[in-house]
């Protein structure tokens, strides 16, 4: 991962096309996510009803004051779209219910066939905030080439984490829920660091490594707009631009840590909330509110102690040990609580960053098949590890539920 230097490029459209270039006709869909325009609005500004746009065309709609950038900069577009290549085509899923795959998750979710996916949860690196061991770094369509999370600019990190949802969606079915677990960032100078433990030291004043000494730092100074120490609004920006792509925002949620991390700074308050935004493709996705009463709070269920009857867009959680060496992880009532709200027994749940395991063992718990990607054997090892627990402790509920069965007619005999 190399330093992050938030400085803001500075480029300008080019208009100096062949007649060629200018004739050459897109996809409306790609065109429609490019300029953040609904399609019907696109009519209006052409005057007609398209299903193939023009480079002269595209240029118009760059020029109009509804435009605005969703995963590829303005400036970028046009060459963009001359130099575009195919997605791979997608396979067969196996019939196995539940997967692991090593690879890089861009081009992993090209192979999953069309509205095969009910549900996605997941929680991808921060921007600025972790080292991740065995990091890639991929070629995105903005020009940048990193691994997601080590962009140079906040903007960076919103553009990759649109891209990934807008190749993603051909994947989710029509009635799917995709939940996206996001944390806001400050734009500060600060080490990068590779777990919490070694935040929570640095905070207790226990670190002795100085500036020089950290193999990656962030720095404030450069970016267009945002100032030293200032938020970055990343969630409700990301949250904008999923909309200009296609996507429903349902809810923002607030997940209330029950157990963050100290901060030192003394200008503000201490942050104690992570946001989970619940988006669909479709203005009604299944979604099944009562399973918040139904199930045990170890799985997503209704937490007693924080939580009234009814479910609302703040949600109680305490925040998982980072186990078996990972980092960052979430508990497993969370991702639990996302499948039960949005899928049925035997539904497909993805998580394309599969970290530890959590949303798969929360599948599984669940009765709901699952397929996870991660660059990392080690994580993968990890994750396939605590799945395989979490069967063996199904098998034996199963067990002592038969037992349970058979042992009271026996009883009754023996009183007889």
């Amino acid at each position: 991962m190399r330093d992050i230097h938030p400085k803001t490029p500075v480029a300008s459209i080019k208009r100096e096309f062949t007649s060629e270039q200018l004739k050459q006709g897109f996809d409306v869909d790609l065109v429609s996510a490019l300029v953040g325009m609904s399609r019907s609005f696109i009519n209006k500004v052409l005057g007609a009803r398209v299903t193939c746009i023009t480079l002269a065309q595209v240029l118009l709609l760059l020029d109009q004051d509804a435009f605005a950038e969703t995963f590829v900069p303005r400036s970028r577009i046009p060459s963009f779209l001359l130099s575009a290549h195919e997605r791979p085509k997608a396979g067969p899923l196996p019939e196995r219910s539940f997967q692991l795959v090593q690879g890089n998750a861009v081009d992993l979710i090209a192979s999953l066939p069309p509205g095969s996916v009910q549900c996605v949860v997941t929680s991808t690196p921060y921007w600025g905030m972790r080292l991740y061991d065995h990091a890639y770094e991929h070629a995105w369509a903005d020009g940048e080439t990193c691994a997601l999370g080590s962009e140079q600019t906040p903007e960076g990190f919103i553009r990759h984490t649109v891209e990934f949802l807008f190749w993603l969606k051909p994947a989710l079915s029509k009635t799917g829920s995709v939940w996206w677990n996001l944390m806001d960032a400050y734009n500060t100078r600060t080490q990068i660091r590779g777990n919490a433990a070694e935040t929570l030291r640095a905070m207790k004043g226990q670190d002795t490594k100085g500036w020089k000494d950290h193999a990656c730092r962030r720095y404030s100074a450069g970016h267009s707009f945002l100032k030293d120490g200032e938020q970055c609004l990343i969630p409700g920006r990301v949250a904008s631009r999923l909309s200009r792509i296609g996507y429903y925002l349902k809810s923002t949620i607030a997940w209330k840590k029950n157990g963050s991390l100290p901060e030192t700074v003394e200008s503000r308050v201490t942050r104690e909330m992570e946001y989970i935004l619940h988006l669909s493709i479709e203005r009604t996705p299944y979604f099944d509110k009562q399973a918040f009463l139904r199930h045990a709070p170890a799985v997503g269920g209704r937490n007693p102690r924080f939580e009234a009857e009814k479910i609302t867009d703040i949600w109680h959680f305490s925040t998982a040990s980072g186990l078996d060496g990972h980092g960052a992880q979430f508990p497993v009532a969370l991702p639990g609580r996302c499948i039960a709200l949005s899928t049925k027994p035997g539904d497909l749940v993805l998580d394309p960053f599969v970290g530890s395991g959590t949303t798969n063992v929360a599948a599984r718990l669940l009765g709901r098949r699952s397929i996870g990607f991660d660059i990392s054997a080690k994580y993968l090892a990890i994750a396939k590890a605590r799945v395989e627990k979490a069967r063996l402790h199904l098998v034996d509920r199963e067990s002592e539920a038969e037992e349970k069965r058979t042992s009271i007619p026996a009883l009754q005999a023996k009183l007889l």
